[in-house]
């Protein structure tokens, strides 16, 4: 029996001996390898922090003590080590395992993740909450040096280490987000990744002068003149003037240095700061590697790796198409909040290294940024998903719209998106861009579409547009264009509206309703934001009756907006007003009553009722 078979929830852990935590974190390795590559999901974050995982749970009680992650798909060895190893074959599959932090999965799970740079504001709630209810355990936040690009980190820093709060940030630093660090702080923590042995040394100091008489008062003193010499004579680090105890760095692949170090972290009873080193994707070699091709993965042969021909895709086909618009206008340029590759760049950025700006993981920060490019008399193009694009809302209005400045904002994997779950669904967009004033969304349902609405939105179209597609191919619907909207089947009996990933099942299903005696008529938005509410209207003056379908929520929609201009009995069939969860698309779909046979079965009732 492998060790791993016997740890079926922290507790086992303290029947190891020290000498058995390598041979554990080997086994975990190779079952992450095995399970991600069955399953699909986030390989080389979660092989780069198995030993910092481990040793958290050998020093912490996870039921009692909170620990926060940011982002969270770092949480796979944490899930093995709870209770939930059985549980892998269902991961980011509908009802199944979560690929993030999820509480109602588990008690250890503290609180949800999926977006960057949260954990210290969320860790900081936590700890306000111990002190003021009088309770006594630890709080924790595992935030990735990717993280710290992101503005709201800062503001958690600056209020955690003023705060005086028992908290330890523990910095899991691997000199990536998906792909490498850029700006400032990774240059920072790269001058700060030396002599891990200081640490060791200074515990090793400190419990020695305290068991010898007076030793208190000796390190009191050998402290405060160390931190007066070194204000004097060094550069302190930044941590340590925001308030914070900075310990490190610490090896982040040596669990007894890391169970040293957590120790220290936790008696100092104080806002610290543990600076860790990983190596991302370490034990695989293909992922060490390549760790941001390996990031997120989808079904693989462990033993071949990532299969490098990749089919096209509405990424894939924006970013060809923008680089060739950058061929023709040297005013175009590309904005991104690391994603390069997720948004189809990498052809832009090498054909075009300059004009490319990747800003880590700081959507706001991209958007106002886009608003000053635009102002300074270049064409920015910021590619960003539907999740990611909720960060920005404020700048959206404020910066961009409000100076109406001339931008195409890319927004990626709109609508249902498979696998991730709750965190990173994309049914939001819709109602949040269609209330910031003067901005234009487009929704093309094919990559001819894509290529037309881009072409359109950099030539013809003045001030701020938007794009939205969704993640994967394209489907039947083939055609090209940039119109408002298309009329794609006359009908007399009820008008059905739709756009984007739902045209081919709205095609299907007015051919079904063909068949059961009724004639709908099918319009497909081209433009979503504003409506042509005229041309709908005409249409439902014949048929007296509407349905709009799409995979956005409802709160918002483009059906409740239709519905307040055309007054008529209409049929809204949308997301609904949840989260939904991991799965297929074909999955969601269902779940959300938008597969092809509820819908004609909702129509056929709605037309007849």
């Amino acid at each position: 029996m492998s060790i791993l078979d016997t740890i079926n929830s922290p507790r086992d852990l303290k029947n190891l001996t020290p000498d058995e935590y390598d041979a554990l974190c080997a086994e975990i390795r190779a079952f992450l390898v095995k399970n991600v590559a069955a399953t699909g999901g986030h390989l080389a974050s979660n092989l780069g922090t198995v030993e910092l995982t481990l040793a958290l749970h050998l020093t912490f009680d996870l039921s009692r003590d909170r620990l926060v992650f940011d982002v969270g798909h770092q949480c796979y060895t944490h899930k093995i080590l709870t209770g939930r190893r059985d549980d892998f074959p269902t991961l980011r599959k509908l009802g199944g395992l979560s690929g993030f932090p999820r509480p109602e999965e588990s008690e250890y799970d503290a609180f949800i993740a999926g977006h960057a740079s949260n954990s210290v504001s969320v860790a900081l709630g936590f700890a306000r909450a111990r002190t003021a209810k009088g309770e006594n355990h630890s709080v924790l936040a595992l935030i990735g040096d990717g993280a710290l690009t992101g503005g709201l980190a800062y503001e958690a820093l600056c209020d955690a280490g003023g705060s005086q709060e028992p908290i330890i940030v523990i910095l899991n630093d691997n000199g990536m987000s998906i792909t490498k660090n850029v700006g400032g702080m990774a240059r920072y923590l790269s001058r700060q990744r030396v002599k891990p042995s200081y640490l060791s040394f200074k515990r090793r100091y400190r419990r020695f002068v305290e068991i010898i008489p007076g030793g208190k008062a000796l390190y009191k003193f050998t402290h405060n003149l160390k931190a007066a010499i070194k204000r004097a004579v060094l550069r302190c680090s930044m941590f340590e003037e925001m308030g914070f105890e900075y310990l490190g760095p610490v090896d982040g692949h040596d669990t007894a240095a890391l169970n040293r170090a957590l120790e220290w972290a936790r008696n100092l009873n104080a806002p610290v700061l543990l600076h860790v080193i990983t190596r991302k994707g370490r034990g695989y070699e293909k992922a060490e590697q390549s760790p941001d091709a390996y990031h997120g993965v989808s079904h693989f042969d462990p033993d071949i790796g990532l299969n490098a021909a990749k089919s096209d895709s509405f990424s894939t086909v924006f970013g060809e198409t923008l680089t060739r618009l950058a061929e023709q206008n040297e005013q175009i340029v590309a904005v991104t909040a690391a994603m390069t590759s997720g948004t189809g760049l990498t052809t832009f950025a090498e054909r075009f290294p300059k004009r490319i700006f990747d800003v880590g993981i700081a959507e706001g920060h991209a958007a106002s940024m886009t608003a000053g490019l635009a102002n300074g008399g270049l064409l920015p193009v910021f590619a960003v998903y539907s999740t990611f694009a909720q960060r920005s809302y404020d700048q959206l209005i404020h910066d961009i719209a409000l100076t109406n400045s001339r931008c195409v904002i890319a927004i990626d994997r709109a609508g249902i998106v498979p696998g991730d779950g709750e965190t990173h669904q994309g049914v939001f967009d819709t109602a949040f861009l269609a209330t910031v004033p003067g901005l234009k969304v487009y929704a093309p349902a094919s990559f001819a579409e894509l290529r037309d609405m881009l072409t359109r939105a950099v030539n013809v179209d003045t001030g701020a547009v938007a794009i939205r597609y969704p993640k994967g191919a394209e489907g039947a619907y083939r055609d090209g264009g940039a119109d408002a909207i298309k009329l794609l089947r006359e009908g007399a009996d009820v008008t059905v509206v739709t756009y984007g990933a739902m045209t081919d099942t709205a095609a299907v299903v007015a051919k079904s309703l063909q068949n059961q005696g009724i004639s709908a008529e099918l319009l497909k938005l081209g433009v979503i934001t504003p409506i042509d509410a005229e041309s709908v209207a005409k249409s439902v003056a014949k048929t007296g009756k509407l349905v709009v379908i799409e995979d956005s929520a409802q709160a918002g929609s483009v059906g409740e907006r239709l519905a307040a201009q055309v007054r008529v009995p209409a049929l809204l069939l949308n997301t609904g007003e949840w989260f939904l969860p991991g799965g297929t698309v074909a999955e969601l779909r269902k779940l959300c009553g938008l597969d092809a046979e509820t819908v004609a079965t909702r129509i056929m009732a709605f037309c007849r009722g």
